[in-house]
């Protein structure tokens, strides 16, 4: 359940300066909420910041970076703010076998998938259970439900997400405050390209049926989370997919999926 709005209450969504985080953004102000819109990309911020209204707050910050983690609660204090909802949206992938990683680029991802996950929660959810009151929505993907060749450390990173998220909402029963974890499929948003799959690459591997657009993926995880889910998964064809990697045995998935992979290709 979503808490009330209230007139200092917000919603923080990190990643907010493109794809997913900036459609759950929208999401949020169509609803009736004000935001603090959190990424390294002070101009995007604005930009999208001004398309929204005076109820969206901006607060540029590194999320790879534990200062500035650790500033984010006195800045939102600063804008007389209290978050009611917290988005752990920022998120980053990077691909090919982990032979040939590049050892600061993986580390670096396990900074901003897990460590500002876990930071931002152990910073904002004491509030949020003081008040009585609350909401975390963790984003994770399709690919943590099972290992993900190609990606290793992002399947990873995504599995500790969905654990993480599924004991602490346990832990947060009768408090007034509730966590999900939305793990979307394939969405058109620049992500792939980012961690070296071609857009092209991308749709070639995966079945068109399973991509979803970014504002569809935000409507469907805010209703989610209004209604009380855990675990949220848009489109049918992903859900199918996330229980078939729960359900067939290791030792026939992971062939097949690194046989698909883009990144292992002609490897």
């Amino acid at each position: 359940m979503l808490p009330a709005a209230s007139n200092n209450g917000t919603v923080l969504v990190t990643g907010a300066s493109s794809g997913i985080g900036a459609e759950l953004a929208r999401e949020f102000i169509a609803r009736g909420r004000s935001v603090v819109l959190v990424a390294r990309s002070a101009d995007k911020l604005a930009d999208l910041a001004a398309a929204l209204g005076a109820d969206a707050h901006v607060l540029a910050a590194d999320l790879s970076d534990r200062a500035d983690r650790a500033a984010l609660p006195g800045r939102v204090a600063e804008l007389g703010l209290v978050v009611d909802i917290l988005v752990n949206n920022a998120g980053l992938s990077t691909s090919g076998p982990v032979a040939e990683s590049d050892p600061d680029a993986e580390l670096n991802l396990v900074e901003v998938d897990v460590n500002a996950v876990v930071d931002l929660c152990s910073r904002f959810v004491p509030g949020m259970v003081e008040r009585g009151r609350g909401a975390v929505l963790n984003v994770g993907s399709v690919g943590a439900f099972g290992p993900l060749p190609g990606q290793a450390a992002y399947g990873a990173a995504k599995a500790f997400v969905l654990s993480y998220t599924q004991a602490l909402g346990q832990e947060l029963s009768g408090t007034g405050v509730v966590a999900a974890t939305l793990c979307p499929g394939p969405v058109k948003t620049g992500f792939g390209a980012a961690a070296g799959i071609s857009d092209a690459d991308a749709e070639a591997s995966l079945p068109k049926v399973m991509w979803v657009e970014a504002d569809e993926v935000a409507r469907i995880a805010v209703d989610g989370l209004a209604a009380g889910k855990t675990v949220i998964v848009p489109g049918v064809f992903n859900r199918v997919g996330a229980a078939a990697y729960q359900v067939l045995p290791r030792k026939l998935l992971l062939p097949i999926l690194a046989k698909s992979h883009p990144a292992l290709k002609n490897r």
